[in-house]
């Protein structure tokens, strides 16, 4: 299986806290980064928040810095997405997968797969 399984999500008040998983078993030592991403019914897939699996480089989008912060256990091949201060607005289906930048056309992200996703509901 080479799919990432996403773990973590689910309903939680404005203001809350949630801690995503994410196991990235189809990691090879080609791998530079991995990002989470995010999407709401009839949208786009964007991307939320990208890191290196070596190093600091951490990209967020604006709307959620100061309240997510991704990290990594490189030796388990996971990546982890701390959200506070949770809006309703951050509401979506969280995926993650490798190397944003490589999988990304100008258009959008062109994975040949994605995992199942983790339901994140923030209720107000």
């Amino acid at each position: 299986q080479v799919q990432p399984v996403e773990s973590g999500g689910g309903l939680v008040q404005a203001g809350g806290s949630l801690r995503l998983s994410c196991a990235t078993p189809g990691r090879t030592a080609s791998s530079i980064a991995v990002g989470w991403f995010r999407q709401a019914p009839g949208k786009e897939r964007d991307i939320v928040a990208s890191v290196m699996w070596i190093g600091r480089n951490v990209f967020y989008v604006d709307s959620v810095k100061g309240r997510f912060n991704i990290s990594t256990d490189s030796a388990k091949n996971t990546v982890y997405l701390d959200m506070n201060s949770l809006e309703p607005e951050d509401t979506d289906v969280y995926y993650c997968d490798l190397d944003p930048e490589q999988n990304y056309d100008g258009r959008g992200y062109v994975y040949p797969y994605w995992g199942q996703g983790t339901q994140v509901t923030v209720s107000s």
